[in-house]
């Protein structure tokens, strides 16, 4: 999905931007634990030539702590440098696991919310995929709002049924209103969450049985985990279960359900209005201390991990050994862009028809087809996300290729 930062939060936002005050909470007292600089603006442009992908525009990523909520900010984004369009191509629908993943979301929200003939709306619908299926398997109606959209994307079951808007999401839209309200893997692409979360509550208004379900990358894991490959510079935001539910506590809704999918990499929270909240906290959003620990130790694990790659990728390279990337999207241009020495690293594999032929950003790898190993013949191959492992694995044996396969993690 394509982040949507919303008519008022896209540019502007940062011109009073207080780096000291949690954009979450609105209290003071944020705290940096993690600065990268330098880094492309936007990770899934898709840019035609390599000369372009090296020269992409580049910004700073400076992560900070609030103590208060939990909340984890890049206090250094600037929304002005960031434009979506078009030529931004997101969509994982190209994957059986993940097109598995999403019908079976679907139809767990189709069934438990009674989502049949109803008006789905969806903010951030990047290529309008899952707002279709929502749209196919409860023959619901559907908007979606995203200023990257492609008209002709969306065929099948239910396309009738949807009106697209190339436009952020804004009050000018309370107008349509909805029975379900989505926004799947877009809250992190906005800065001020609070205004944005209050906006989306004002344009609800009185209609109190709406459902809304928001996704978005599961920051816990990526602390925990010390998984920098999710942390890249259109994702300003990075929210636990305790932050997430707190915010949308203070806008105004009661968290119905919080829960982490997709081998944890995903955080989700169905919500609706309530005024005032009223549903007691989950015992996951009690996290403060455990984030605190993560964000402490952060710093150290991070050298540790980067420094093990690194030497990984030399001894590949020292060898002679080609290497190739699998996955094209944000998590490799952050796994690039960390290691001067993947100069070495040639090509990058995508399944995605519309990202083959562009290059990478910030680092200019041409992204290819996968047909195109059966000549080239990698010795290793780096899965970017390791849930698609499987599925690489049955797309290198088809090629009858056996280079090292390794999921980056």
């Amino acid at each position: 999905m394509t982040g949507d930062l919303g008519e008022n939060f896209q540019g502007a936002e940062n011109a009073e931007m207080d780096p000291h005050v949690c954009p979450s909470c609105k209290r003071e007292g944020m705290t940096v634990f993690h600065e990268v600089r330098n880094v492309p603006v936007n990770s899934v442009v898709n840019l035609p030539t390599r000369g372009k992908a090296l020269d992409y525009p580049r910004g700073d990523v400076s992560l900070a702590f609030c103590h208060d909520c939990g909340f984890v900010s890049n206090v250094a984004f600037d929304g002005r440098l960031l434009k979506y369009s078009a030529e931004c191509e997101e969509s994982q629908s190209f994957s059986p696991t993940h097109n598995a993943y999403s019908r079976r979301l679907a139809g767990y929200l189709t069934q438990k919310y009674d989502l049949r003939h109803k008006e789905v709306l969806e903010i951030g619908c990047g290529k309008g995929d899952f707002l279709s299926l929502l749209c196919e398997l409860g023959e619901n109606r559907g908007v979606g709002f995203d200023p990257a959209f492609v008209p002709g994307r969306v065929s099948g079951e239910g396309s009738d049924r949807i009106v697209f808007i190339q436009d952020y999401f804004s009050e000018k839209y309370a107008d349509h209103s909805a029975d379900f309200l989505c926004c799947v893997m877009t809250l992190e692409h906005i800065y001020n969450t609070a205004d944005f979360v209050n906006m989306v509550r004002r344009t609800i208004g009185n209609r109190n049985e709406t459902i809304l379900f928001f996704q978005v990358p599961d920051a816990t894991r990526i602390l925990r985990d010390t998984a920098f490959q999710d942390i890249y510079y259109e994702h300003c935001s990075y929210f636990s279960p305790g932050s997430m539910a707190r915010l949308f506590r203070r806008c105004g809704f009661d968290v119905l359900n919080l829960a982490t999918d997709y081998d944890n990499q995903y955080l989700t929270l169905e919500a609706k209005p309530a005024v005032p909240p009223t549903s007691a906290p989950f015992p996951e959003e009690n996290d403060i201390e455990n984030l605190r620990t993560c964000v402490n130790a952060f710093k150290t694990k991070y050298q540790e991990k980067v420094a093990a790659w690194q030497r990984y990728v030399e001894q590949v390279l020292a060898k002679k050994q080609r290497l190739v990337l699998w996955g094209s999207g944000s998590k490799a241009v952050a796994f690039l862009t960390t290691f001067p020495v993947t100069e070495g690293v040639e090509y990058v594999v995508d399944i995605n028809p519309y990202r083959q032929g562009t290059f990478m950003a910030g680092t200019g790898q041409e992204i290819v087809h996968p047909n195109f190993l059966k000549d080239y013949r990698p010795d290793v191959v780096i899965a970017m996300n390791a849930i698609y492992r499987e599925e690489i694995q049955h797309d290198l044996t088809k090629m009858n290729l056996a280079p090292e396969l390794v999921a980056f993690h």
